[in-house]
């Protein structure tokens, strides 16, 4: 007795899941990504700034 174990070419689980209203929202909102700008070259600047001691 031959089972079949081959997996599955395209099944449900292997797709990525579709983005909200709300997060696509905030990956489009120019505001907030320059407010992550912000933030991510502060943090940057604090490593290259205060991990040198």
């Amino acid at each position: 007795m031959e089972t079949n174990n081959k997996p599955k070419a395209y099944y449900e689980e292997s797709y990525p899941p579709v983005p909200t209203k709300s997060v696509k929202f905030w990956r489009s909102c120019m505001l907030w990504q320059f407010y992550r700008f912000i933030i991510l070259n502060y943090k940057v600047m604090k490593i290259v700034a205060f991990g040198h001691n």
